[in-house]
């Protein structure tokens, strides 16, 4: 069936992929949010990389080689701040703050990258459009997020953690 919708419609496949990984991506705060009622934060990011790693293994099963080691090394860096470190202040995080907590200050990292690519990469500085757009879907968010008529709550550890998670 995929192959009728690819060919039909190239661009449908594109958009299957960007809906599973939203699904998925949009599912981790509460899955690890009910897994830390039995893991540790360490535990499941232990886990979460054994199953990306077996993933990847099935998506593309050979050893890659080195070619560069300042290649190498800005791979771990971004295999460490990327990975390593947002899923582990992210799974801590959980541990003091609700899921959707996390879930609504996750949704700020874009503005980092946006904010970094323009003071480090000499981008472009984020305009008034950008900004319109980044409050319009901070707005989005929060509204999926919190249950109506529900009252928020602050917990300054946690809520730390998740900001530190979005600039890593």
């Amino acid at each position: 069936m995929t192959d009728h919708i690819s060919s039909q419609h190239p661009a449908a496949r594109g958009h299957l992929a960007a809906f599973v990984t939203i699904f998925i991506w949009g599912t981790t705060f509460i899955s690890t949010k009910v897994l830390l009622t039995d893991f540790e934060p360490l535990e499941i990011l232990f886990f979460r990389f054994l199953i990306g790693y077996g993933a990847l293994w099935i998506a593309a099963p050979r050893l890659l080689r080195m070619q560069d080691k300042k290649q190498e090394l800005w791979f771990m860096a971004a295999g460490l701040c990327g990975v390593t470190l947002y899923y582990l202040l992210e799974n801590f995080a959980l541990t003091f703050t609700l899921a959707a907590n996390v879930g609504v200050i996750i949704s700020i990292a874009p503005f980092f990258t946006a904010l970094c690519d323009w003071l480090f990469l000499k981008g472009r500085r984020p305009d008034l459009r950008f900004l319109t757009g980044f409050v319009l879907a901070m707005a989005g968010v929060c509204l999926i997020s919190f249950r109506s008529g529900g009252a928020v709550e602050l917990n300054p550890a946690g809520d730390v953690l998740a900001v530190t998670a979005a600039v890593i």
